[in-house]
């Protein structure tokens, strides 16, 4: 999404402008975008108090949840108020972010009355939560970087860095040397051998490769693990990340379910997610929250489906994939209320909601 839609925060980098109504080119043709006084997606205000007979649900992540790519109804979390009765989502979700700034938007903003949480990060996040500059394209196209907050763990806790966050942005000319390893270049090379990573990094050969559809073809063949930071419950990469949702989830006054949102190469089979599956079930089990996993759930539509959940060059969750998202949480969700509602804790519930795929 363009920056020119984003507003500065000193605290999470940035919320979208508030109160804006505006259309943004994509390669669909475009798609609608309209936001609140809060400076959040939504085609309603954010109000602090519920209204009777109302379960309100909040909802944190990036911009597959944000919705990139598709207009506001389109969002799962506008879904899921038709499918669930009684359902309110107010999704604070905010393109570009890692999870600890979508942490960090909770602090800033989460105290509205609601009666359970959901955090949903991106597989991929468990990379952004390690930069210290993420990258973006402004509104002519020049690619720039710009400072986030972030944490770090200092004798078993989290330290925030970056505040206030800088505001003003940065080209590859000017990045410090001693900040380049700490910057999202765009490009995931993890497992590409040191050779080829200036050219996997080029913008150009990632155009060529995502236009021609060389990028798709290449990792059916190879099957490559694009976020390796889930292999090992000691890595860096996930123990920074655990800790962010392990302190979030602790927290939370209300019931919390833990929903990632997985990447292009798990739903479409073209990568193992079992190591991702792992550390977020070992997560849910130690802190207790509900833990939804989607994978179950998107395997059962046939493959050539699946593909259709995403766009054809861009990578974000296609208004199919929004569906099929809802779909699949809705009854999740349903559960929780009524055992909500039933004054049932969440520690009591059971642990399968459907296709083994609710954990609790």
């Amino acid at each position: 999404m363009w920056h020119s839609l984003w507003s500065y925060h000193p605290r999470i980098g940035y919320t979208y402008m508030p109160s804006v109504k505006s259309r943004v080119p994509f390669e669909t043709g475009g798609y609608r975008v309209r936001t609140n006084a809060a400076g959040f997606r939504s085609d309603r205000e954010f109000t602090q108090e519920r209204s009777p007979g109302v379960y309100r649900a909040i909802l944190f992540g990036d911009s597959q949840t944000a919705g990139d790519g598709v207009s506001n109804g389109e969002r799962f979390s506008d879904l899921l108020e038709t499918l669930a009765p009684g359902l309110e989502v107010f999704n604070y979700s905010l393109t570009g972010t890692g999870t600890d700034q979508q942490y960090l938007t909770y602090r800033e903003f989460g105290d509205v009355e609601h009666d359970l949480l959901i955090i949903s990060p991106y597989a991929e996040n468990v990379r952004r939560v390690n930069h210290r500059f993420l990258r973006f394209r402004d509104a002519s196209g020049q690619e720039v970087f710009y400072a986030k907050p972030y944490y770090q763990i200092e004798d078993g806790e989290l330290t925030l860095h970056h505040i206030p966050v800088p505001k003003r942005p940065l080209t590859k000319d000017t990045i410090a040397p001693e900040d380049a390893p700490h910057v999202d270049w765009g490009a995931q090379i993890s497992n590409v051998p040191a050779a080829l990573r200036p050219v996997v990094q080029n913008e150009g050969v990632r155009t060529v490769l995502k236009t021609l559809g060389i990028r798709d073809l290449m990792q059916k063949i190879t099957k490559t693990q694009p976020v390796p930071d889930y292999d090992s419950p000691d890595n860096p990469g996930w123990l920074l990340l655990r800790k962010i949702l392990e302190t979030w989830i602790r927290q939370s006054p209300t019931p919390v379910l833990l929903a990632p949102v997985p990447m292009w190469t798990d739903i479409e089979g073209t990568s193992d997610p079992s190591d991702y599956q792992t550390r977020f079930r070992e997560l849910a089990a130690d802190t207790g929250c509900h833990l939804y996993d989607a994978i179950p759930d998107l395997w059962a539509y046939p493959s050539e489906e699946r593909r259709k959940f995403r766009f054809k060059h861009d990578l974000h969750l296609s208004a199919l994939g929004h569906q099929a998202m809802a779909l699949a949480l809705a009854p999740v969700i349903e559960r929780i209320m009524r055992e909500g509602r039933a004054d049932v804790p969440a520690s009591e519930a059971a642990t399968t909601e459907r296709s083994g795929s609710m954990v609790a």
